[in-house]
């Protein structure tokens, strides 16, 4: 299960055969993968190694081996990477004496450009913080903080961004905003990658998914994809039609298909293969005279789909 090859030396953010450990504890173990523009979800339980993984990409921690590159380089070696390079940490260290203004305008003087009075006003707006960028951070919501290192991420407009747990006190509609905002950036060619447990809210943003297990990468690429690889589980579509009794008796002759089961409202029916099905089920009901009205895979959620691959 793997994402489509990114030539490494070309691609935003590369992983080759990643490990870090600390002391005799192995955060992340052998990690190879690619992350190209677009959105790319990191998922995994707590000690997965999601945040060492984003730390290393930000060029704060070496790698134990292997080497991580930006564009081709090590952010280690070669420091003006950080020009193309952002973090926002899951943790919260703002200082809570200055102003929001304040704090995104010193991010932009101490990464040099040219004008950072103007840079952090742009920032703040993009994160709709620039009515209250005069206000203490300390006062702020956890939201509100959370949107200020948003913005001094963004201060530099960088086009690798790295997010760890980025909805956390978020209400809804700064939520909404924020998946905007990232494919924004994504649609003007960022690399984003964004670490969450709120698995809805990847699905809605992300294109393609990181899944860390215990240290390793357990899987990688389009959620879908990698949902219809798992050939050794059935799969469980639920279809409604003008005759789910009539549709039930020819689908069940199919060899791809293990199990039929009628509700008062639908038919459910589990396959060992969803592509072939699906290519089935519509001459199937054609030449019974059965007009279906809907074929939805009810397991092909991310939910399901981290769900199995943390019990594999």
């Amino acid at each position: 299960m793997s994402t489509p090859v990114v030539d490494a030396q070309t691609a935003p953010l590369v992983f080759d055969r990643v490990s870090h450990w600390y002391g005799d504890v192995v955060a992340v173990n052998d990690v190879t993968c690619s992350i190209a523009a677009g959105i790319t979800g990191l998922l995994g339980p707590n000690g997965a190694g999601k945040s060492t993984m984003l730390q290393m990409a930000a060029g704060l921690l070496a790698p134990s081996s292997g080497a991580v590159r930006v564009y081709g380089e090590s952010p280690l070696a070669r420091p003006s990477i950080f020009r193309s390079v952002a973090l926002v940490p899951e943790r919260e260290a703002l200082p809570g004496m200055l102003s929001a203004r304040a704090f995104v305008e010193a991010r932009a003087v101490l990464l040099g450009l040219r004008d950072p009075r103007q840079a952090a006003q742009r920032a703040l707006a993009t994160v709709e913080l620039d009515t209250v960028a005069d206000r203490a951070v300390g006062g702020f919501s956890k939201g509100m903080r959370q949107r200020t290192k948003l913005a001094a991420a963004l201060v530099h407009e960088p086009t690798v961004l790295l997010l760890d747990e980025p909805f956390n006190g978020l209400d809804p509609r700064q939520r909404l905003h924020m998946m905007r905002l990232l494919e924004t950036r994504a649609e003007a060619g960022t690399a984003v990658l964004l670490s969450s447990h709120i698995l809805e809210e990847i699905e809605g943003v992300a294109s393609r998914i990181v899944v860390m297990l215990s240290g390793r990468l357990a899987a990688s690429g389009d959620y879908r994809t990698l949902r219809r690889m798992m050939t050794d589980r059935p799969h469980t579509v639920r279809i409604r039609s003008t005759n789910d009794r009539a549709l039930a008796s020819v689908l069940v002759t199919s060899t791809t298909v293990v199990g039929v089961e009628l509700d008062a409202e639908s038919l459910i029916v589990r396959t060992t293969d969803y592509t072939g099905f699906a290519h089935q089920i519509g001459a199937a009901a054609q030449q019974a005279s059965i007009t279906l009205l809907e074929v939805q895979p009810t397991d092909e959620s991310l939910e399901h789909v981290f769900a199995y691959l943390v019990a594999r």
